[in-house]
């Protein structure tokens, strides 16, 4: 357990990590420019995903990594032409790596994976070829995953991996930040509708600790 001063501490540090968030200036979102722009000047298609993601579809939360789709193929060329200049690899012959400057993790997915567990989900991450889209402001500079997209993956990953209910969370809270009808079920694949119709049916819910006003 922690103590009362090291949960001061923690306190602390999320409070200021929340405030740089909403400025734009945490480090995971100037690890995610400085490496999107590498990745655009060496002509690399890639997409954001994970927290990051979920922050520029409406709800903002603190994450301390960057989350990036690429093709092995992209993956390969930007190690060949960046490791050493800026970044380094977790370990010798690892997908992810490791922003040198500001010290956050950069985890990559490809379109030969599955999310989640890595075998139960019928369909692989997307090709980062045919996504991206940039919302500007404190995001400018990203091509972010769509919010169809994040959903379906949040979806098959806390579906398939038990250890990754947070995935769920994101889905409820972007439901509720985007007014998402149940209809929007019919967007994606069939393996994830029922469980978003869970969750959509949650998210109706009303909180009775929310202050009303008026």
């Amino acid at each position: 357990m922690f103590t009362p001063a090291q949960l001061q501490a923690n306190l602390q540090e999320t409070l200021v990590l929340m405030d740089e968030f909403a400025s734009g200036t945490a480090p995971a979102q100037r690890a995610a420019r400085k490496i999107a722009a590498k990745l655009q000047e060496l002509g690399i298609p890639y997409v954001v995903a994970g927290g990051l993601a979920v922050g520029a579809n409406g709800y903002m939360r603190a994450t301390v990594d960057v989350d990036l789709i690429l093709t092995r193929q992209g993956l390969a060329r930007f190690k060949e032409h960046a490791l050493g200049v800026g970044w380094v690899e977790k370990f010798k012959g690892s997908k992810g790596m490791k922003d040198a400057e500001f010290k956050v993790d950069v985890d990559v997915l490809t379109p030969d994976e599955k999310p989640g567990d890595g075998k139960t989900c019928p369909f692989n991450f997307p090709s980062p070829e045919s996504l991206g889209q940039e919302v500007g402001g404190i995001w400018s500079g990203l091509k972010l995953l769509p919010l169809r997209d994040l959903i379906e993956l949040k979806l098959a990953s806390g579906i398939t991996l038990a250890g990754r209910l947070k995935d769920l969370a994101d889905v409820q809270e972007l439901i509720k930040a985007n007014r998402l009808p149940k209809e929007f079920e019919g967007k994606l694949h069939p393996f994830v509708q029922s469980k978003y119709r869970e969750l959509w049916s949650g998210a109706q819910v009303k909180d009775p600790y929310e202050e009303k006003s008026g």
